[in-house]
Parts: C-alpha cells; structure tokens; sequence
C-alpha cells in the first residue's frame, strides 16, 4: 500500500475515533440527570493513548471541559499508579487543580481493555446540580465550604462499586439521587465509548491506538506549527477591567508568538481574591488556547499535539493561577474572559480577524426555591440556568444576539427549568438596542423575567459580569450595553453574591450585549433599517446612526 493509501486509511480511522467519543457524549446527554447536561451539553467527553495524551475529542461539549480535561486524565494515572489499573475500574475526581476547575465538575476516566490488554482511555466531565457545601455561589472564603472535594479515586474497581464513596456523596448533598445519577451516566458514558472502540480495532485489525494515535498526534502537531510559521512572529498586550466581586479585577496578557509556539503570559493580572471568583490555571489555560485556536486554526482538531504549541504561564497566587484552598466554584466568570483578553492582543498582530469584546461570560443562575410556609404542599427544588448575551461583532458580521462564547454551551428552553421546580419564567426576550453600534454591530443581550410559584420564594446566587464594564468595541465601533440585575419594583441588585427574591417578586435579568465592529458611520442604511424594523435598535439608536451619515457615512 503506498503512502497515500496508507493516509487515506488512516483518515477513516481517525473519523472513526470521532464518531466514537461522539456516542460517548450522546450517550452522557441521554442518560444524565441534571438538566444543565441533557439541555445544555455542558460536558465533555474524549479518548486518551497510555500516556495520558487526548486523542480525539466529541464535538458536543465546551472548550473550559474539553481542554482542562485533556491535562486531567495524566493526573489519574499518576495518583492511581499503573500497577493499580484494573479491566473493570472507573476512577473519578472533582478535584478543581486536577480536574476542571471547580468541584461541580465531575470527571470520570475509564482504562480501556482490548483483548486483555489495556489500550487507552475514555474521560468524561459533567456539571452536576449541587456538591453540597455553600451551593453553586461565589461567597465562599475557602474551597472546603464549597461542597464535597473527592480526590482522585476509584468509583468502580475489578467492576465492583465502592459504595463508601456513593454513601459519603449520598449525606453530602441536597440533590443526591441527581448528582449519584449524573455519577453513573458518566461511567455509562465511557463504557459506550469503550465498547465503540472495541468494535472499530477489531473491525480494522488493530490490537491497540498506537498506530492510529501517532498519526494523529503527527499530523495534528505538524499542522499547527505550519499555522504558527505564517503568522506575524512577536509579542503584544492587552487588558480588561472586569467588575470582580467587591473590587474590580484587571487582567492583563501578554501574547508572544513565534515559528514554534505561542506563550501567553499573564503577568500583572489582579492578585487572588478572598471570594469564589478564582481561576485554577488549568482553566485559564484551557479558554487561552481556545481563543488563540478561533482564529489561528480553528478547523485542526483538539488533542494533545494540537494544544502543545500553546503555553500559558501566570504568576503564582494571581486570580488566573489560584492555589489551593482558594474559593473556586465560579471560575468560569472570569475564566470566560480569558478568549476575549488574548483575542485583544490577537487582534493588533491579525487585524481584521479578529471580533470586538462581547458579553462573554455566562449569566448562570442558581435558585434554592423553598415553600414560605411548611403547610404548602410540594418540596424546594435546586434549579440551574445558563443564560447568554451578546457576542462581538466581528470585521464583516454582526455579532450573534444571546449566544454562548466562548462556552459554547446550548440555551436552556424554559419548559425544561419549569419543569425541574416550582417557578415561572415570564419573560425571556432579545434586549432592544443592547448591541454596540459600529459598521457592524454588537450581539443583542436578553431580558429574562424569574419568579417563584405561588406559595414558594427563592435565593439566588448572582455570579454575573459586565454590569460596570460594558463589552468594548473594535476598530471605532461602540461598546455594548452593560448588564442589570433588579426586582420587578425597581429594587437594584448586586451582580454577585447570595440574595433573596419574596413571594410575589420577580428577578429582572438584563443581560449584556456585544461590542460593535468599525465606525458606525459606515453602517449600510438596509441594516440600519433591518435592524429598526425587527427591533434590534432603538429609534433614537437609528436616529444617531443617521447623523453619523450625515457627517460623511455611507449611503
């Protein structure tokens, strides 16, 4: 067989391998408990050579999973010892500096046997209800009042359960028999990806990875330094000030590329804060590299050849290299900046390509909703939303209205957060006008309006953003509308932190919208008046837009 052949082969194979970690994924959402998984797809799901290096990974999933958790499984085999690998064992952690950032991501790895011999394995993660302690907030002063820690450790050995571990999770946290189930979709989900893989050495004739994994380490690596030569080679920096919890936070990057790598350094960043808004670097890194990948190859596929030419270094002790026992539950806040901070440097080594700043952090909200009163019927509910603002808009688009970047998680419908417990989802619409204005303009944020079911009341833990710091634009082009958080009466809340909504009160979420992109002066009238008839703008929006054309715009 000649070398083209020989790819060619190898092609279908590697395919193949996608398609497989793909049932892995689908099988997760298929048979999870917590709704953020089943209507969200905040997960990850992948397979790794004997080395611990990720191979392929499913489409479905976010980039801060996918990415940390290509760094995860080489901590399994470490912790477990090789000599402790058994055909039967699944292992599981939830381990912020091993794992994934923060203990409500549950990651089970799974060693995959073939013929007897082990092979590889299969890695999942999944964002689970509750992990007890403080509850999905970021008031906690330490990472031990933020739910249960399990270590690396075996959920499963020779297939035998290890019950202790489900009995200690079982009086640990409220939800139990949701995050319990959530434990055992993910050991379902690797063993779907185990069986899949099975099916395809045997169908092809291999007896391991190794022949299929170095073709794809090989290509994937040598492809991504082919990128790497044709870009500008240099270093550039840029900055974000963010609304942080009871200060502002500054985040700063400095962005370094060269024939065979990129570094991204974030030195003189904000120091670690004493609340749960701490990034663990593996994190940090993870949305780093995929913001660099966007732009600079964003069709080679994830794995670890792939993410190799990227570094990221951080000073010890700063808010994106948080150490242990900082409070890290909601790391993704800040954590989602990380793309929009290194994309800013990007942008002045790759103009044009490179979209403005959008709302990019998601708007999660975590209700407890209790009844008022022990004599109403029915039982409080744990219920989570992941909400979404504006994206960027980018050179030659407008940025994308309620959309999830850099997550990339899906929107959840309201039929399934009213259906996990007893509260009504009134209003939940594009804000008018929220998009900065520029020749093209900025994602529009949404207006969500929440209460409580008649005879129950809620607290919510608030971990939003950009409520003082509205998304920037690019290249003359406007910054986007901050965000707000209020009562229905008026009542102005703060962005992050524990608070509580009455019976009879609803919570008015004003999501953020994305920065514009160029002079608004050189917007086409037919968008203007796109965007006037469906809403997008206001009349006084279309109104300045129609001065700026006075004063020289384009017709």
């Amino acid at each position: 067989m000649n070398q083209s052949m020989i790819d060619i082969h190898m092609q279908v194979m590697w395919n193949r391998l996608i398609s497989v970690v793909e049932e892995q994924a689908q099988t997760l959402i298929r048979t999870a408990f917590s709704t953020s998984v089943r209507e969200a797809g905040d997960l990850s799901a992948g397979v790794f050579d004997l080395e611990g290096r990720m191979l392929a990974q499913a489409v479905t999933g976010t980039p801060g999973h996918v990415n940390a958790m290509a760094e995860s499984v080489a901590h399994f085999i470490r912790d477990i010892g090789p000599d402790n690998i058994f055909e039967g064992d699944v292992y599981i952690t939830n381990d912020p500096w091993k794992g994934t950032g923060h203990l409500h991501d549950i990651t089970v790895v799974t060693p995959s046997f073939h013929h007897g011999k082990l092979v590889g394995y299969f890695a999942s993660t999944a964002h689970v209800v509750d992990v007890g302690g403080r509850g999905f907030g970021p008031d906690a002063r330490e990472v031990y009042e933020e739910g249960i820690f399990i270590p690396i450790m075996k959920f499963f050995e020779r297939g035998e359960l290890n019950r202790t571990l489900i009995h200690i999770v079982r009086n640990n946290v409220r939800e139990n028999d949701k995050v319990v189930g959530d434990f055992y979709a993910l050991a379902a989900c690797n063993e779907t990806g185990q069986r899949r893989l099975v099916d395809m050495l045997t169908e092809f004739n291999l007896p391991d990875l190794s022949t299929i994994g170095g073709f794809i380490l090989k290509h994937s690596r040598e492809a991504t330094l082919e990128r790497l030569k044709n870009l500008p080679h240099g270093s550039w920096h840029y900055s974000l000030d963010l609304d942080g919890y009871d200060e502002p936070v500054h985040l700063a990057a400095k962005l370094s590329i060269g024939p065979d790598g990129v570094v991204v350094d974030f030195d003189g960043t904000s120091g670690m804060s004493k609340f749960g808004i701490n990034v663990p670097l593996v994190y940090a890194k993870a949305y780093a590299c995929y913001g660099i990948k966007c732009v600079v190859a964003p069709e080679i596929p994830n794995n670890a050849a792939s993410l190799a030419p990227f570094d990221v270094v951080a000073p010890e002790g700063c808010i994106l290299n948080a150490k242990r026992p900082a409070p890290v539950a909601v790391r993704h806040v800040l954590g989602h900046f990380v793309p929009d901070l290194v994309l800013g440097a990007l942008h002045q080594a790759l103009p044009g390509q490179v979209p403005a700043e959008g709302a990019s952090a998601l708007w999660n909200l975590h209700m407890s909703v209790r009844p008022v009163s022990d004599q109403i019927g029915g039982k409080g509910a744990e219920i989570l939303m992941f909400n979404s603002g504006g994206t960027g808009a980018r050179a030659a688009l407008d940025g994308l209205n309620a959309t999830a970047f850099p997550s990339g998680v899906h929107t959840m419908p309201i039929e399934a957060t009213e259906n996990v417990g007893p509260v009504i989802i009134w209003r939940k619409e594009l804000r008018d006008g929220s998009g900065g204005a520029g020749a093209q303009r900025g994602g529009l944020g949404q207006i969500i309006e929440i209460e409580a079911a008649e005879g129950f009341n809620f607290r919510f833990s608030a971990m939003f953003d950009r409520l003082g710091h509205p998304a920037r634009g690019r290249e003359g082009g406007l910054s986007g509308t901050a965000g707000a958080v209020a009562l229905d009466d008026g009542t102005v809340l703060k962005g992050k932190g524990l608070q509580f909504v009455p019976e009879g009160r609803r919570l008015v979420l004003s999501l953020p919208g994305g920065g514009g992109y160029g002079d608004p002066a050189n917007r086409p009238t037919d968008a203007i008046e796109h965007d006037l008839k469906h809403g997008y703008i206001t009349e006084e929006q279309a109104e300045a837009y129609g001065r700026s054309r006075s004063q020289g715009g384009k017709a």
